[in-house]
């Protein structure tokens, strides 16, 4: 029975403008829910280990160490799921429906369990991508057992697993919803066409939000944010693999198909709002504290996090730049040699149920990976929940799909450079 959740307490100079970002002389070319937490799992958790927890995993995947790949042929092992109807679920916190009452019971997976016969050893333990990465990739790399059957990562993560070959292909006979129901813009990245090793567990957005009460004045594009009332008043989100894509789609950039030139441009451009100090600082969760206080009128945002501003203070707004905004998801893949793979399928279209998905939603307030999931809440006679519906930053629009694009992922040639470069402006 789909529930409505209680609502979540949460949390000098103009500079030139011939594009979106100030022009720079050119350098030489280079080779929830309500009423679980004040902030959100991914803005409090995601830049945590940013400036190095996965050092160890940024070497392996930089370098791109031959010995670290798997053939096909090596990801499985004997699958126990038949006679062991449990299987383990590595996921983030805060980002799955709890009971109201009870926060140790997860109403959907405990659905799971009733019709199925399978539980779930769910453990919330990933804090950081990068950091997770350094936690199992011995295992992996050494064809070992991780003791995981079903992982969530961002989507920039999950294709260095994928690259890597340590995640297995899924057998999309026995997810028959995620077949038919995953939604359209996400069903084949670059880094996995067609989807056959990771289907998106939550989607989101990497925007702008801002205070229009405190600013007065809208903000509609990326390039509104260089003007002089902001000057020391904005922040941008310090991970490199969080904050390129907005930029680069600020100066007309498509970034599917982005270059280094593109990259070093952005660098840049923000090296020189760092020096004219418009730039107030670089932030991971920080950023919706800054905002909730005033100390920030505008800033690189995730949407799910401000759904939950927007439940204490109304004049917070989220906006997808007229020039676009980054469209991502983090995804559900199983490890390779997973002793429970054909569990851990069935878990996955579980959640590809319309009714499943919608009760999700309703407590994570991410884009809902299933579209469908809107005519639920639509017609589950809550008006909370019939709102929710008609919320794009949950279920986008035409007009704003229109405008969101999948970023190419950073390859592993050239991660270290970038990296290095990166890091070296924003201070990790």
């Amino acid at each position: 029975m789909l529930r409505a959740p209680a609502r979540r307490t949460v949390h000098c100079r103009p500079l030139p403008a011939p594009g979106i970002l100030p022009t720079v002389p050119a350098k030489p070319k280079r080779s929830p829910m309500p009423g679980t937490s004040l902030l959100s799992r991914r803005s409090v958790l995601r830049a945590l280990g940013t400036a190095g927890a996965g050092a160890a995993g940024l070497s392996l995947t930089g370098c791109g160490v031959p010995p670290a790949y798997v053939p096909p042929g090596d990801r499985a092992a004997r699958d126990l799921s038949g006679r062991d109807r449990t299987l383990d679920f590595a996921n983030w916190p805060l980002y799955i429906d709890t009971d109201g009452e009870d926060t140790s019971r997860r109403p959907t997976l405990d659905a799971f369990t009733e019709r199925t016969g399978i539980s779930v050893r769910y453990t919330e333990e990933i804090n950081d991508n990068d950091e997770f990465f350094g936690k199992i990739s011995p295992a992996l790399m050494n064809h070992q057992v991780t003791g995981r059957d079903l992982v969530v990562v961002s989507d920039w993560m999950a294709a260095r697993f994928v690259r890597l070959g340590w995640v297995q292909e899924m057998d999309r006979d026995r997810q028959p919803n995620v077949t038919e129901h995953l939604d359209p813009q996400l069903r084949s990245p670059a880094f996995d066409e067609g989807r056959r090793h990771s289907v998106p567990w939550q989607s989101g957005i990497t925007g702008i939000a801002y205070n229009r009460a405190r600013l007065g004045r809208e903000i509609r594009s990326t390039e509104d944010l260089w003007a002089a009332d902001l000057r020391g008043r904005i922040t941008l989100l310090s991970g490199l693999d969080e904050s390129f894509a907005l930029l680069m789609q600020g100066n007309g950039v498509d970034v599917t198909r982005w270059t280094s030139e593109d990259f070093h441009t952005v660098c840049d451009q923000v090296e020189e709002l760092v020096h004219r100090r418009h730039i107030r600082r670089f932030t991971g969760n920080d950023y919706i504290k800054d905002l909730s206080t005033g100390d920030v009128l505008a800033c690189q945002a995730y949407s799910g996090d401000v759904i939950q501003l927007q439940a204490d203070n109304p004049a917070i707004e989220f906006v997808v730049p007229e020039e676009g905004a980054e469209l991502w998801a983090e995804s559900l893949m199983i490890p390779n040699l997973a002793r429970h793979k054909r569990n851990a399928e069935v878990l996955v279209d579980h959640y590809y149920d319309p009714e499943v998905a919608a009760e999700l939603a309703a407590w994570v307030n991410y884009v809902c990976p299933v579209p469908a999931a809107r005519d639920v809440l639509a017609d589950s006679g809550d008006a909370e929940l019939a709102v929710l519906a008609e919320d794009p930053l949950v279920f986008p629009d035409d007009a704003m799909r229109r405008r969101l694009a999948i970023a190419r992922d950073i390859t592993s040639a050239e991660r270290r450079e970038f990296t290095k470069r990166w890091n070296g402006i924003v201070g990790l």
